[in-house]
């Protein structure tokens, strides 16, 4: 059985030709794979180490889980689909509003562990009846603009969270790396990221020498006096030591809350896989529900032991589109980082210790290419945004994602955000394609002709439910 574990080595495994791509079947030497799985671990690792802190769950745990999770992923879809899986901050609202009504940590797990079983019951579904059924649902201009507001709603937290904690550090930062994808070559261009954050270390530790303290945010949004780098944490963190577990219950009134957000996990995961095609040029769809049932079991077993769900990072699209390396190798080291993170406290504690004023500078890169790489599936799905059709829900959806705006439903429940946003893309242009005129819907079909191309044998006949 192929599980995806043997890679080719890209040409001299050093230095791959200007604008080539590693493949996912390919690797550079393993040197070079390793640093490359650091970066992306490092790409993660903020959201991953502050969303369970904001839901209350032990970030230790919810590093090593990533791990898992991210091993569970690759072995199910067979290393097609590089990426990484980490904690979700799409329950983050929903774990405050049950510790709200009082509920516990095993509350919140509890309830996001349903989520993930349904989640996985989608998968199955897609798998059943193909990638279809998502496209019919999620043509291009929707995939597109899922896409985008996924990566755009991420803005706020560079400029209301990282950027100003140190604006000039984080200004800086962003220059570096900026010139550092556009201007290095081979190797060195590729892990530009990773070499940004190096930089931005060293910048933050030169100013509070030279400066003193900076007066602006800390991490905690209050504005003080403090250091820019602080790595009193890691002198305090322990070499090893293992993370807190504990089991979930289950309440209805908390299942319901957190249900919803199967909406954004099911956009996040085909957004991700639609992304990840176009940058690698490969054919995915067949791949879309072992993917979403992948990510779902990775949930499960995540909230069974205490952990936070997880799901596809975009964090990571946004080191692969500045890289142009999408070796599944990278990935398996990058699980096997999280691991030791997940072990080991003070490594944990010096990635934790990032500076707010670096992430702010590599973040406004990161999150910008994630949400751009919507608009390329717009380009190569030849979407015309002068049909009022695409452009209204599009519109509407994008603008609701990126400025996180809520509907409140109930006391208890409530759609914002990503969610919201897909949520009234997806509904928004089923409904009006319902009562627009006929010119404005033959532009493209809607693949109620037929399927994709993924979804179609070599014969050119349209599979049949339950075919692979």
């Amino acid at each position: 059985m192929d599980l995806g574990v043997r890679w080719k080595l890209h040409g001299d495994g050093k230095s791959p030709a200007p604008g080539a791509v590693v493949r996912p079947d390919e690797r550079l030497t393993w040197p070079r794979t390793v640093g490359l799985g650091a970066q992306h671990v490092v790409a993660m690792f903020g959201a991953s180490f502050v969303a369970p802190v904001l839901m209350g769950l032990d970030p230790n745990l919810a590093i090593m889980m990533s791990g898992v999770a991210t091993v569970i992923f690759l072995l199910a879809t067979r290393g097609r689909v590089p990426s990484y899986l980490g904690c979700s901050l799409s329950f983050v609202g929903v774990a405050a509003v049950i510790r709200a009504d009082g509920g516990s940590s095993a509350t919140v797990t509890g309830a996001i562990l349903v989520v993930g079983v349904v989640l996985f019951l989608v998968g199955l579904a897609v798998q059943k009846f193909g990638a279809r059924i998502i496209h019919a649902a999620m043509p291009p201009i929707v995939t597109g603009a899922v896409v985008m507001l996924i990566g755009f709603n991420l803005a706020p937290v560079t400029a209301t969270t990282y950027w100003p904690q140190d604006q000039w550090t984080a200004l800086l930062v962003m220059l570096f790396t900026g010139l550092a994808v556009v201007c290095l070559r081979g190797f060195w261009s590729r892990i530009a990221i990773f070499l940004g954050l190096v930089f931005g270390y060293l910048i933050s530790w030169i100013f509070d020498l030279t400066l003193g303290k900076i007066h602006s945010a800390d991490a905690s949004g209050k504005v003080t006096d403090h250091w820019r780098l602080d790595l009193s944490g890691v002198s305090k963190a322990d070499w090893i030591g293992l993370p807190t577990f504990h089991g979930p219950t289950f309440q209805w009134s908390a299942i319901l809350v957190a249900l919803p957000v199967v909406i954004a996990l099911v956009a996040e995961n085909a957004g991700h896989v639609k992304a990840v095609g176009e940058m690698t040029g490969d054919s995915l769809d067949d791949k879309l529900g072992t993917a979403i049932s992948a990510d779902g079991i990775a949930s499960v077993l995540s909230t069974a032991v205490g952990g936070p769900p997880n799901t596809t990072y975009s964090e990571n699209i946004g080191v692969m589109a500045a890289t142009r390396v999408y070796s599944t190798a990278a990935y398996w080291a990058a699980a096997c980082f999280a691991l030791l993170f997940g072990v080991c406290p003070k490594f944990g504690a010096v990635v934790a210790a990032i500076p707010g004023g670096v992430l702010g500078g590599i973040t406004v890169i990161l999150y910008g290419m994630i949400g751009l790489l919507g608009a390329q599936i717009w380009l190569h799905g030849k979407v015309d945004l002068r049909n009022p059709l695409n452009l209204v829900p599009a519109a509407a959806g994008i603008i609701i994602g990126v400025g996180n705006v809520t509907m409140k439903f109930t006391d208890t429940f409530s759609l914002s955000g990503i969610a919201l946003g897909t949520l009234v893309v997806i509904t928004g242009y089923h409904a009006l394609r319902a009562f627009a005129p006929a010119h404005l819907k033959t532009q493209q079909p809607l693949l109620d002709e037929g399927t994709s191309s993924y979804d179609k044998p070599a014969d050119g006949r349209a599979d049949g439910p339950g075919m692979p």
